[in-house]
């Protein structure tokens, strides 16, 4: 199997905001004899909403609740704005999770308070005057598609109608920083959809960094513009979303993200080397956003008339092409050089085999 990797020139990286770095974080839960997580370090941008994707176990839930102090790490640091919450007072850290906000992915609305007094709960209780409350909890219902619901009780609402009213109240002191426990792993891909939609719009609206959890990867590919994976308590690897989609390093992430690489079933038989002028390639084009572009007129003209189109999986992922084409060259009786496709054309070229028909 020949194989034919592009190099990639190394853009320059603009100056980072920082808003979130975790360093070094490890967290062992008492009478356990493994790390929940392990020596975890991630640094995440402001304004930016950064996806953890794991399998169940891997230590999200973990991750995320560290985030916050939630649950006290083991080891190592957590830095937000430049303050390490690990050295706050049980009272500065009361203070300081007022600039954060967190959904749960079952929502834990009160169901003997209507909408709106689910939603100025939070207001309440750090003291703000009733009249604050409903003016702050009338323009949340606005913001989240609510405002017909103000009366309404928990039980009248729909999944996706309670998780709206679970983002209002996480909202409710103005936060810098969205932290999401499996916000849609609970609702259908409908609902799925549209609450993603909402979050989008309140990073763009408000520049909220948000950080979310999810096992989903439709998530991660929809509303996220950095990725991390966990793996049995690590990040085995992390970047912008379409380069690890585009390129994934790890088997974990290759089999969470699942970028085209399932093999190409055809009928007839496939060799390792063409057999006397019966065979035509079988040619895996990939993309990974480095650039290249499946110019298929351009793509005929150098493969032949007889070229045939087997698979497609290309998509566009923060505006790059991403995934692959699987092809049928011409017949020939000699091997295909991969070297015959350009680095426009493809960023990695693989001939799979040859196919000789029955």
């Amino acid at each position: 199997m020949a194989m034919l990797n592009w190099p990639q020139e190394e853009a320059p990286q603009p100056a980072v905001d920082e808003h979130v770095r975790v360093t070094a974080l490890s967290k062992r839960y008492p009478g356990q004899q493994v790390d929940a997580l392990h020596q975890v370090t991630l640094q995440i941008e402001r304004g930016t909403i950064f996806g953890i994707i794991g399998r169940s176990g891997a230590g999200k839930s973990s991750l995320i609740r560290c985030l916050n102090r939630l649950e006290e790490p083991t080891a190592g640091s957590v830095v937000i704005d430049g303050v390490d919450i690990g050295s706050l007072t049980e009272s500065e850290l009361v203070n300081w999770r007022r600039s954060s906000g967190m959904i749960f992915q079952h929502f834990n609305l009160l169901s003997a308070k209507t909408v709106r007094e689910n939603i100025e709960l939070p207001m309440r209780v750090a003291g703000v005057p009733k009249a604050q409350r409903r003016q702050k909890a009338d323009e949340l219902l606005a913001l989240v598609g609510l405002t017909e619901k103000a009366t309404a009780w928990p039980a009248q609402l729909s999944g996706g109608q309670k998780q709206r009213v679970g983002i209002a109240r996480a909202l409710v002191h103005d936060p810098r920083l969205l932290l999401c426990d499996e916000a849609t792993s609970a609702l259908d891909p409908e609902t799925t959809r549209s609450v993603l939609a909402l979050l989008r719009e309140i990073n763009r609206q408000k520049g909220i960094t948000i950080v979310l959890i999810t096992h989903e990867m439709a998530v991660i590919h929809d509303l996220c513009h950095q990725v991390a994976v966990l793996d049995k308590g690590e990040v085995v690897e992390q970047g912008p979303v379409w380069q690890v989609y585009g390129d994934p390093q790890h088997e974990t992430t290759r089999q969470l993200l699942n970028p085209g690489r399932e093999t190409v079933a055809l009928p007839g038989r496939l060799t390792a080397q063409p057999l006397s002028g019966q065979s035509r390639p079988l040619i895996s084009l990939g993309y990974s956003g480095g650039g290249a572009l499946p110019q298929l007129a351009k793509l005929s003209a150098l493969l032949g008339d007889e070229l045939t189109l087997v698979e497609s999986t290309l998509e566009w992922i923060q505006g790059r092409q991403i995934g692959r084409l699987v092809l049928l060259g011409k017949t020939d009786s000699s091997p295909f050089r991969v070297e015959k496709i350009p680095a426009q054309l493809a960023d990695r070229v693989e001939v799979l085999g040859y196919v000789t028909a029955n």
